[in-house]
């Protein structure tokens, strides 16, 4: 059996109305993709098939959760999804498509639905992987912080930004049960304090 037998969708043999198929996505289903962005997933997937006359009306409904690597501090992230996609189908003399309408050979008895599946999923994960802020591991944290300190330029502007809010939502965080309620200042943050209060200052005339 094919990587993807079990996506093939029996076209030729849905009879006219409204049949459902459902389907469970794993962390094989994104290795087999050869997916470098999701690194695991649960995912559940609703099909929904109207066949009318001529046209077969494909409904996709994607929904549970893929684990992604944060872009900030390289640990798990897990992403939500909740996506849907809706494209008609229909046979004729040649492959070919748009964004609204695909249409398959008469010879193709079969269609797999597997990579209109992926793509549904994978458009649904923003551009950048993120914790929101504060949510990231303290530790790489840390050590971003000691390695960006030493080489901030222009470019890294938005990144040092995006630190010093997490700096603040960090300092004001509730101790947890067992800390000092006094804790000693971390050093690891006056490089960056004080280029951002460099950045802040007037300029001379």
């Amino acid at each position: 059996m094919g990587k993807f037998s079990e996506f093939r969708l029996p076209l030729k043999n849905i009879p006219e109305g409204v049949q459902e198929f459902e389907y469970h996505l794993g962390k094989q289903f994104f290795v087999n993709m050869e997916s470098a962005d999701i690194h695991d997933a649960d995912l559940a997937v609703k099909l929904t098939v109207t066949h009318k006359h001529d046209i077969y009306d494909l409904a996709f409904h994607v929904t549970g959760t893929v684990t992604l690597i944060c872009d900030r501090c390289l640990d798990d992230l897990i992403q939500p999804i909740d996506a849907t996609y809706d494209i008609a189908v229909k046979y004729g003399d040649d492959y070919s498509e748009t964004d609204e309408l695909l249409i398959i050979p008469e010879s193709d008895n079969w269609l797999n639905v597997s990579y209109m599946i992926f793509d549904t999923a994978s458009l649904a994960i923003p551009v950048k992987h993120v914790h929101p802020l504060g949510k990231c591991n303290r530790a790489m944290s840390a050590l971003l912080r000691k390695h960006r300190a030493t080489k901030i330029d222009d470019e890294d502007a938005e990144l040092t930004d995006q630190l010093m809010d997490e700096m603040d939502t960090m300092d004001s965080a509730p101790d947890t049960p067992g800390e000092s309620e006094e804790k000693p200042a971390d050093s690891r943050w006056d490089a960056l304090r004080k280029l951002a209060d460099k950045d802040s200052e007037p300029s001379a005339e």
